[in-house]
């Protein structure tokens, strides 16, 4: 998820433009607990912004830097240290952003969520994902039942969410795996398929996500 060539491209401006939502959640000691970060936008409130993750980053700096308002918060991203998962931080660091959201008069905080237990079904398409709930009505996923019982509901899948591209090579190196023939691979940690093609010398991963909406 690291090789993205949006990401990398726009990490810097992300940065310096919106820095107000860089969320930090700290111990006593100054340790790093959990962060969220997310962009501001401009979104119609009715179609889903196009190219989930790499679009929201994109449109973000481009409407900064072109002048257009922004009247919505996209979250990009929320982690909390490994040995202190399960106690309920990403929940704070997102009120957190919600928070600030609302203070600057952003009426709608949406997110493209990465499912946690995707990676474990990367042949079933998100829009069936989507729909799978447990007994009590939330979502089997543990991510998404976060953001769930933070009030945030689903509002469909973001195709081309993150979209990672490089040589053969490149991703036998990524992945330590060996991509022998041209053809479509499972990968460790990936939501969806890797696509692999020797005679190009090309392997393309293009993730869907969930859009999600708090407010």
């Amino acid at each position: 998820m690291l090789r993205g060539q949006i990401p990398a491209t726009h990490r810097a401006a992300v940065a310096e433009y919106f820095p107000r939502y860089d969320v930090l959640l700290l111990d006593d000691d100054d340790t790093v607990l959990a962060r969220a970060t997310a962009v501001a936008l401009r979104w119609d409130g009715e179609t889903l912004p196009d190219g989930g993750y790499d679009g929201a980053l994109v449109a973000a700096v481009s409407g900064h830097e072109n002048g257009v308002a922004p009247d919505t918060l996209c979250v990009v991203a929320a982690t909390v240290r490994t040995d202190r998962t399960g106690g309920g931080l990403a929940g704070k660091v997102l009120m957190g952003l919600r928070e600030r959201a609302a203070a600057d008069g952003l009426p709608r905080v949406i997110v493209p969520v990465r499912p946690t237990l995707k990676a474990t079904y990367p042949l079933t398409a998100m829009e069936d994902f989507q729909r799978w709930t447990r007994e009590d009505g939330l979502h089997l996923d543990p991510w998404i039942r976060t953001h769930q019982r933070l009030g945030a509901t689903i509002l469909g899948p973001a195709p081309r969410s993150m979209v990672v591209t490089g040589t053969v090579a490149q991703w036998e190196r990524w992945t330590g795996m060996a991509f022998p023939q041209t053809g479509r691979y499972v990968v460790a940690g990936g939501l969806d398929l890797v696509a692999i093609d020797r005679e190009r010398d090309q392997g393309r991963y293009e993730e869907t996500n969930l859009w999600m909406r708090h407010r």
